[in-house]
């Protein structure tokens, strides 16, 4: 962006600046020998255009133009803000129905749905496993009753639904087109969002059923669904998230959920699909923690390989098939028990990296959510900080007003560089294929061992105080964390009980046994299977005997089977 001579003029201009303004001020010192982000990538005291190597419109560009850096959108909020998607999930049906009522009413703009843990394994709430866990983490779904009466006075077709849910991601998936059948909402203007995301869950969340080969080929068969049936609905939201949650750093984070969108990507062309008309149903998830310009940095340069990688990797050729659009959740990693109030204000900047950062849409976490299920009160708040961003920061209403920036286009480069390096490595695994890789770095433990070392290292930091975690390791304080706390009743398991009892009782056992059946002929024959499932849920089949389908033909993946 400037001539040879002007940066030889600003090399000049600077060493003067230290020589005779810094070196007298730096001998007073500074407030700490170095300076570094979350993830330990050392920031330097100051940037000027002799640090950038960078081509104005091919590096930066505009925005809603390849390569994307500044923005998928050409106004991006200003035409409209990001979806306001906070996530929501416990009890039964009924108490989550009333939460997303609450929202709604609220001024949410979309909804985020959050399951226990027996439905996001493929149990039922009746199964053994399940004592002691139903609702407590999320809602509880067993059949297409749950769901009916989960979105009870909600018109999905004015609606866009997000689901965290992965292994049985499918089954869920199959209930809401049924629920739209049921509402009239024609398939192709339903909208939301799948996570299903199952190469996250072996390298970092560890939520599996079969092994990842055929798990991989269940995602393909949502996205080849999706672009006949809903095209409006993202069938898969690649997720590093959880990545990050589990350790990792940022650019650990967006290597690794790149690699794993391109895995799928693979996936999909050896199918035979077409990367046009695919692609632009793949969605991303990110982490956005403390470090705000790291963060903004991250999401600016997974914009920028993404769309670069689709182009030469994968021949893409509508611009549609290679924006990176993404949602994003505050760090949960990052909030304390202790002085929880706190965390309103982490909260708070980690949200405005999002926005910065150019994000599709966004979830923050409550300022209760490291001592329990988050109160009504700390929704309301997590949904506010949001909202005040939007309407009264002005951050909202300049596109990627940070770019140009000679610390965030320095700061780019590097992650652009640092990801690069993690997914050519990654490709070199696979001789060539980024898939084959992924199963490779998954097989032989190397996502792990990543990880593991970045989460260490970080923590070590914690331990000497290098990385201050206020009100932990610094400006501790003595203190009763009590606070009314959100909590699931406990009669809740019960009340699920005794529903998908009176619906095993009342369904036609036949037609459950006949789709089930054919869902496993369609198996067999390497149909796709997404045509039997919604089949089967239409019948009240349960989520745990379709996924039972699945483990009999495949067979389990147990912890013993995945790398430590």
């Amino acid at each position: 962006m400037f001539d040879e001579d002007d940066l030889a003029e600003i090399s000049k201009r600077r060493e003067e600046w230290e020589e005779e303004t810094l070196r007298p001020s730096l001998e007073r010192g500074e407030r700490q020998d170095r300076f570094a982000t979350v993830s330990n990538h050392e920031v330097d005291r100051l940037y000027t255009p002799a640090d950038l190597d960078v081509d104005f419109l091919d590096d930066i560009g505009f925005p809603g133009a390849e390569p994307f850096t500044r923005g998928v959108y050409p106004t991006m909020y200003r035409g409209r803000t990001w979806t306001m998607r906070q996530f929501a999930g416990f009890g039964t049906a009924e108490e989550t129905n009333e939460r997303f009522h609450y929202l709604i009413d609220e001024g949410q703009t979309g909804l985020s749905t959050a399951f226990d843990m027996p439905s996001l394994m493929g149990l039922d709430s009746d199964d053994p496993m399940s004592i002691g866990e139903v609702g407590k983490e999320g809602v509880a779904v067993d059949t297409l009753r749950d769901m009916e009466i989960l979105f009870d006075g909600i018109d999905i077709g004015e609606v866009s639904t997000s689901f965290t849910i992965n292994p049985s991601a499918a089954v869920i998936y199959a209930m809401y087109i049924a629920l739209a059948d049921q509402q009239g909402v024609p398939r192709d203007e339903i909208r939301g969002t799948l996570q299903n995301d199952m190469l996250k869950e072996y390298i970092a969340q560890k939520e599996w059923v079969i092994p990842p080969r055929p798990a991989v080929s269940v995602v393909t068969d949502t996205i080849e669904f999706a672009v006949d049936e809903t095209p409006n609905f993202y069938p898969v939201s690649v997720s590093g998230y959880h990545i990050r949650e589990a350790g990792s750093t940022a650019a650990q984070e967006a290597a690794f959920t790149l690699a794993d969108g391109f895995a799928y990507v693979e996936d999909c062309l050896d199918r035979g699909l077409d990367v046009d008309e695919f692609a632009p149903l793949l969605s991303f998830f990110f982490n956005s923690h403390n470090s705000i310009f790291e963060e903004i940095a991250k999401f600016r340069a997974a914009r920028r390989i993404y769309a670069r990688v689709m182009d030469d990797w994968y021949g893409a050729e509508d611009a549609a098939a290679k924006r990176l659009k993404f949602h994003t959740q505050t760090a949960g990693q990052s909030l304390t028990a202790q002085q929880p109030l706190n965390n309103i204000v982490r909260v708070t900047i980690q949200a405005l990296a999002g926005v910065l950062g150019g994000t599709q849409s966004l979830h923050t976490n409550s300022f209760d959510e490291a001592l329990a299920l988050p109160s009504e009160k700390a929704v309301r708040v997590a949904l506010r900080t949001q909202q005040i961003i939007a309407d009264e920061s002005g951050a909202a209403d300049i596109v990627d007003p940070l770019g140009g920036s000679f610390a965030i286009e320095k700061l780019t480069n590097e992650m652009e560089a640092e990801i690069m390096a993690y997914i050519t490595e990654i490709r070199e695994m696979g001789d060539g294929s980024v898939r084959e890789g992924v199963f490779d770095g998954i097989e032989g433990g190397y996502f792990h061992r990543e990880i593991q070392d970045a989460s260490y290292e970080y923590q070590q930091r914690v331990e000497t105080g290098e990385e201050v975690v206020v009100g932990v390791n610094k400006y501790t304080i003595e203190e009763d964390t009590s606070l009314e706390i959100h909590s699931v009743d406990e009669a809740t398991q019960d009340r699920q009980l005794e529903r998908l009892a009176r619906v095993k009782d009342e369904r036609d056992d036949e037609a459950v046994a006949s789709t089930l059946a054919a869902l496993e002929d369609a198996i067999d024959e390497g149909e796709n299977v997404m045509p039997w499932i919604v089949d089967a849920v239409k019948a009240y089949t349960t989520m745990g005997e379709i996924m039972q389908v699945f483990e009999d033909h495949y067979g389990s993946y147990s912890e013993e089977a995945a790398p430590a």
